[in-house]
């Protein structure tokens, strides 16, 4: 993709509506090898991002996703233990105990590829992945020490096998829904995006672009209730994938507009949580469906 127009036109292309600072930074991350992190709230649309522009460059999308506990191993690789206790059985069985080696067990062949080590094979062979690491926020900080390190050099080394490098680094996007700060010395590496939630006009698009039948009065008030919803200072204020769930919802209950009682049978769609939907219901659901 040679310019922000460019990546636009190709993110609009696979009905992904992104603003021109999104484009330019998905553009200069590509151009300047760097890494591209996105930051935001939950359901805003940024692991899409990384599922689009892997179809855009037509390139194999790997994904890691992060959570508490989550080790170099697990995110790495693994040896395959039951296929090598299986392999020191033949080779007893065969009578060449003695003559065994460590490179007869602890071979690539019996190397269970994770998720980083696939992203470095991958590119080693000239194949190179969209690598997204998804929801660092939730790793320890002990992970993201170690993937930083992976970021500078894009290399494994395996005691038993060698080391492996990437011959031109993957494309890497990392996600992080801010329920942690993430450590200055990653995001320097990185090309930032704080990914917000989409203004009225833009969550309009995104809903008749998603869902092309859709009544666009309707699609209108859907987005016109988000806003309002967005307001309310809820626990968990709802993204972009709701309001498109909301919609789907709507459409499949037949309802041609938004009123306070399409509003009071559907929030369980678009809110998640018990004291969200009370302090709706409190202010009154004909508040949410106020429309334009």
């Amino acid at each position: 993709m040679h310019s922000v127009e460019a990546v636009l036109e190709a993110f609009a292309d696979r009905q992904y509506v992104a603003d021109r600072s999104l484009g330019v930074s998905v553009y200069l991350a590509l151009e300047l090898g760097r890494p591209l992190f996105l930051e935001g709230e939950a359901g805003v649309g940024k692991t899409e991002v990384a599922k689009v522009l892997a179809a855009v460059l037509g390139s194999e999308l790997i994904r890691l996703q992060c959570y508490e506990g989550l080790d170099v191993n697990h995110a790495l690789y693994e040896w395959d233990y039951a296929r090598q206790m299986l392999a020191i059985r033949i080779i007893e069985a065969r009578g060449e105990g003695s003559h065994a080696q460590v490179a007869d067990i602890m071979s690539r062949d019996y190397l269970i590829p994770r998720p980083l080590l696939q992203a470095v094979e991958a590119a080693a062979e000239g194949n190179r992945p969209v690598l997204l690491i998804d929801e660092l926020d939730r790793a320890d900080e002990e992970f993201e020490a170690y993937l930083l390190e992976l970021l500078s050099d894009f290399q494994v080394t395996i005691p038993e096998i060698g080391t492996i490098a990437a011959k031109e680094p993957p494309v890497v996007v990392i996600t992080s829904n801010r329920t942690r700060e993430i450590h200055d010395a990653l995001k320097r590496r990185c090309i930032y995006h704080w990914v917000d939630y989409p203004d009225f006009d833009r969550e309009v698009e995104i809903i008749t672009t998603k869902i092309p039948d859709m009544d666009e009065r309707l699609a209108r008030q859907i987005a016109a209730a988000m806003q309002t919803l967005r307001s309310l200072e809820l626990f968990k204020p709802p993204g972009v994938a709701e309001t498109l769930d909301w919609a789907k919802a709507l459409r499949v209950l037949g309802s041609r507009t938004l009123d306070a009682a399409s509003v009071e049978d559907t929030l369980g769609v678009v809110l998640k949580y018990r004291e969200d939907v009370e302090r709706v219901l409190e202010l009154g659901p004909d508040r949410v469906a106020g429309g334009e």
